[in-house]
Parts: structure tokens; sequence; C-alpha cells
């Protein structure tokens, strides 16, 4: 895992600039910390590497030139490499002084063209510089696991893994619009950033930029779910079956230890058990708290159960309040997501261990193992009913006083899909939302959820929810919290369900096969599919999520920090920090559980204090970029 910048402008490249390239560069090397190399590709580019070396540790270094034409800089892993070698070989006569990945990215491009990006299994952003004809081609895999920041500006266009680089070359405005957003869906959607001229590329998109041009944007894949509703379950369990195992091998594959996450779910226990088969002595990682609300007691009985190793962190409230600056600048956007704390104290734990591990994202938004997904269910004896009927419902559940029993289901039964879901960080209501915001305008959801129900209006609503989630929460908060927390401490965390052939099996799941009408199962091909591989005790196990104890925090061992955060943030200016307040005493007087509404505003208040304000507490990233 690595990172990388890439610049391509009007003017020559001086010294002075790569000199100012290489001290962005330094702000990339927690994703880099084994080499770094700069230089000028091109008249008017220049492209910069901080490397982590996972595979062909002695070689592939980057920037990486092939056939004196291209010059790369790639991050993540191509898990295919090996076989697509062989074929460029054995169809083109293609050579190769490397045994990694990135130079068979290079060398695909060259053959292929841009039909190499289908070619590719694994996770990956890179951009290619073509010399013959002065063109820069930037790509991001098709679920987003890595990341790919871009700013425009009159002089060139930049490329980063990272916002950090970009900042001090783009205009200090604030986004109104991602700002909103982030309120209401607890991260910023991409393509946003909460800096009004840096974005990110989407997942599965393309970025080319040709001399003298402007750059065009364009998505050459978008996974789609098509659920057959004839599908048999016993040849689906087992496709998925033979697709995870096939996937946790290809994962395994690395020149340093790997290890694995392993908590109470069965999405992590499936991966272990299937690492484990191919490493006589695997280290699995967890996280534990303080306070003993977490899932401990049973990731150490699957642990012993599958024959690994388990070594737990263990995270402490006087820990989370010094390590929240840093999670915060990692994060270069705030993802106001508690369990971010655990991942950042798991990530670095592993790290003093393996330099790769294997983990469970993706299974939940694939496989159906959200509980909201039970919605449509559990809705449908008034959402299913005649329009003059559900209008009749609504015209109740107005006249209902606020929190009367039955008010909250009429409301939301009667309120079509596109307009209620958008997926699970539903914290701030409408009016909570306008009533922070202070001047700026109050964008919903539908912002940005909106063209995505229009692309699958033929699905079933279950299928339609996995939609949104796959395109909005799976980039935005999961994967961008996994990348961040994991690349913080030089750890390159895979991800075996968001694999293509996996995907290809659950993508055709009909719904009684992810969440079966009788019982609260979920993910039922899933849970099947590892039937004999993870131990019952956890197989049958409900979806518990990553326990925070944010709500116990902000009434004790973080109360008074927050209170701290409240009253000295700049970001009074943009949001309304007295009526946090009032929440906040709310809350630790026990009236109601404000918890993550106050992790949105906090998260917000620390993003400001170091993005803007530029004050960050000591030991710490760097507060500031670099200016040439």
């Amino acid at each position: 895992m690595c990172g990388f910048l890439m610049y391509t402008g009007n003017d020559i490249i001086t010294a002075e600039t790569l000199g100012a390239m290489e001290r962005r560069l330094g702000l990339l090397e927690h994703r880099g910390p084994d080499d770094m190399a700069l230089a000028r590709v091109g008249p008017g580019t220049a492209a910069g590497f901080r490397r982590l070396a996972v595979i062909d540790r002695q070689g592939s270094r980057q920037p990486l030139r092939y056939a004196d034409r291209w010059t790369l800089v790639f991050n993540g892993e191509i898990y295919n490499f090996e076989s697509l070698r062989a074929e460029l070989i054995n169809e083109h006569g293609a050579t190769f002084a490397t045994d990694g990945d990135a130079e068979v990215v290079a060398a695909a491009f060259h053959y292929w063209g841009e039909a190499a990006l289908d070619r590719l299994r694994g996770m990956f952003a890179f951009a290619l510089w073509d010399a013959e004809n002065d063109t820069i081609y930037a790509a991001r895999d098709p679920f987003g696991i890595k990341p790919l920041y871009y700013l425009v500006t009159r002089d060139g266009v930049w490329l980063s893994s990272e916002k950090a680089p970009l900042l001090d070359c783009a205009a200090e405005d604030l986004d109104p619009t991602a700002l909103s957003l982030y309120l209401t869906m607890q991260y910023v959607p991409e393509p946003y950033t909460l800096h009004r001229d840096i974005a990110r590329l989407p997942p599965g998109a393309l970025l080319t930029k040709e001399l003298g041009r402007a750059p065009t944007v364009r998505r050459y894949a978008r996974p789609a779910f098509r659920p057959d509703p004839a599908a048999e379950e016993a040849a689906v369990v087992a496709d998925l079956r033979a697709a995870l195992r096939d996937s946790v091998k290809a994962h395994m594959r690395a020149d340093v230890p790997v290890g694995t996450f392993l908590s109470s779910g069965v999405d992590s226990t499936a991966i272990v058990a299937l690492a484990a088969e191919h490493h006589p002595h695997l280290q699995a990682f967890t996280a534990a708290f303080e306070s003993g609300h977490d899932e401990l007691e049973i990731a150490e009985r699957s642990a012993q159960e599958l024959g690994v190793e388990l070594i737990p962190s263990v995270v402490r409230p006087a820990d989370v309040i010094e390590a929240l600056p840093r999670i915060v600048w990692h994060l270069g956007d705030p993802v106001a997501d508690p369990s971010i704390v655990p991942l950042y104290f798991l990530c670095r734990t592993a790290a003093q261990h393996v330099t790769v591990v294997l983990s469970g994202e993706g299974a939940d938004e694939l496989a159906g193992g959200y509980t909201i997904y039970r919605e449509p269910q559990s809705l449908a004896a008034v959402s299913d009913r005649g329009p003059a009927i559900r209008r009749a419902l609504r015209r109740v559940a107005r006249a209902m006083p606020e929190g009367m029993r039955g008010k909250s289901y009429l409301e939301r039964a009667t309120t079509p899909m596109r307009q209620r879901y958008f997926g699970n960080a539903r914290v701030l209501s409408d009016a909570e939302r306008s009533r922070l915001l202070r001047g700026a305008p109050a964008v919903g959801h539908q912002h940005v959820t909106a063209p995505l129900y229009a692309e699958v209006p033929d699905l079933d609503p279950l299928t339609t929810m996995q939609h949104i989630d796959l395109n909005t929460w799976l980039p935005g908060d999961i994967l961008t919290k996994a990348d961040r927390m994991s690349m913080a401490h030089s750890l390159e965390l895979r991800v075996p369900y968001l694999d293509r052939r996996v995907f290809d099996v659950l993508s055709t799941l009909p719904p009684h096969l992810k969440l079966p009408r009788k019982g609260r199962t979920t993910k039922y091909a899933l849970r099947q599919a590892v039937d004999g591989i993870v131990p019952s005790f956890v197989r049958d196990r409900p979806k518990l999520g990553f326990p925070t104890p944010a709500k116990a925090w902000l009434r004790t061992d973080l109360n008074e920090w927050a209170h701290h955060v409240l009253s000295t943030s700049g970001a009074k200016t943009l949001l309304d920090l007295d009526y946090a307040h009032d929440l906040l005493k709310e809350h630790e007087r026990g009236q109601a559980d404000h918890a993550r509404k106050l992790w949105i505003v906090l998260s917000f208040c620390l993003w400001h204090s170091i993005f803007v304000d530029g004050v960050m507490p000591a030991r710490t990233a760097p507060r500031t970029v670099p200016s040439i």
C-alpha cells in the first residue's frame, strides 16, 4: 500500500516545484514509510511516490517507467497480476523488469488501453502518464476501496492519494453543500470534500487529462445488483463458498506478514477461518474497551476454536481524547462514525505485528446484513395500502404528539423510500440540521441519492437499499475509515468480500436468500455458505455492529473534553454550538441519548480546528502543508 502525488501543468517543471512536491509528499509518509521517490517525468509533469513494500519488496520502485512511454504511480494490490502478466507475455510478447503488480498495470494499459481496467481484480488508485500523447490517465477501483483526490487549478491538475498535500494549492473556501450533506449523512459523500476546490474521483471512474484540455471523468465500471428470482439456494451457497475461499486465498498473497481482524460477527470470523487454511500460525486482532462493552469474549472463543492467536487492543478514554485529533487529520474530512476510534487502535496494534490485514468490510452491503434492510417488510402493512389510505394515515401521524408510540412508524410507512432512506446513518432530523446550520443552505440527501434511485426503478425494495449503500455509505464511511485508519499506521488493509468473483455471486441473490421473511436472520446465504467453516455460535449470532461506548463516554470520561471542544471551537461561525451545548447537557443528565448527534458536531469542530484554524495538538500529524 502506498501514497502518490502527480502534477501536470502548463509550465515547465522547475527545481523549485519539485522541492515543493517533495515537502508535500512528506505528508504521505505514513502511507509509505519504506521508500520515497520523486521525478520529473515530462516537461510539465512530475510524479512522487511513498512506498509500503508488500510484494516484490526489492523491486517495483515507483514512479515506474514502462516501454519508454508510460510512467505509473500506483496504490493498491492486483490479485490476478500473475495471470495477467502471463497473458501479456503469451499474446503480446510483453517484457517485464520486475516481479510486482504495478508493472503489470502499466503493461496492460500499454497493450489493452482503457479496456485494461476491466481486467484488474483488486483494489487500486493510480495515475499513469503517457509521454507519447502527453496525457494522464487516473483511475480508481470499482468499489472505491482506495482513494484518489484531484484538484484543478488554472495552472494545472493535481492528483493525490490523500487530501492534505493539495490543501495549499486550493482556495480556502468551504463547500456549504458538502457541510450540509455531512450533517445529514455523518460523512461527506463522494465526490465532495469540505474544500470546494478539491474533489474525489468516484469509484470505478477514469479521469483523463490531455495537454491543453480540461480533465474529463467517466465511469468505466459500476457494480450492479441483478437479483435472480430463480436462483437455487444450494447452487448459490456452493458458488459463494467457492468464491470466498478463492478470494481469501488471493488476498493472502504477500511477501510480508499477513494477519486478520476478528470480531464476534460472522463476516470477520469467516475470513479468519478461511485464512487459517493457508497460514498455520495466523495472528488475529480485535478491539476491546476498558469498560468491557465489547466483543472480546466471543472473539477469544472463536480464536481458540479456529486455532489462531488473538491479540486484543484495549481502548481507554484517555487514549481516545489524545488520538481523536490525529484520527480527524488522517481522515481529511470528518467521518462521524464512533467505530473509527476502536478501528484506529486496532490498526495500531496490528501494525506492530504484521504489514497486511484482511478485514470484513463490504459483507453487510453485498449480502444483506443490516437490520434496517428489514424495514420494507415491517412497513408493508401500511406502505402497501392505496394512496388514499396512506394520505389519511399520514394526517393521523402528523396529529399525534411527538414521542407517541406509532407516530414514527406511520411517518416512515407513509413516506416513499426514496425520500426516507439514504443509508444507515439517520441521526439528525431535517429540523435539527437546519437548527445547527448558520446561514448555509440545508441540502438534503436527495441531492446525492435521487440519481441513484433513478438508476434502479425496477429493483425490489431491499436490493434498492443495497444499491444506495453500495454507492454512498460503503465508499463514504466504511471504506474511507478502513483506508485512513490502517494507512495511519502503515498497515495494508484488504477486503476479500469486495472481490469481483464474490460480487458476481452476491449480486444475484434474490431477497429471500438475504433476509428470509421468517425469523431475524440477516445474510442468510452467506451464513449458509460458511456453515462448517465458522463456529455455529458465531454463524447463528445476530448482527451486533462494532459497539463503541460513545454514549457512556460523553456522560463521563469525555464529558469535560466535549464541553471544552464546543466552547473553544471556531466552528461557531458555521454551526450553532449553543444548541449543541444544550444537547450535551440533556445527554449528560440522562434525559436523552444524543451521543451520535454530538459525535457529528464534535468531529466537525475538531476538523475545523485543524484544517481551518490551523491548530493541531502536540504529537500529531503536520498541521499545515508547505507552500511553493
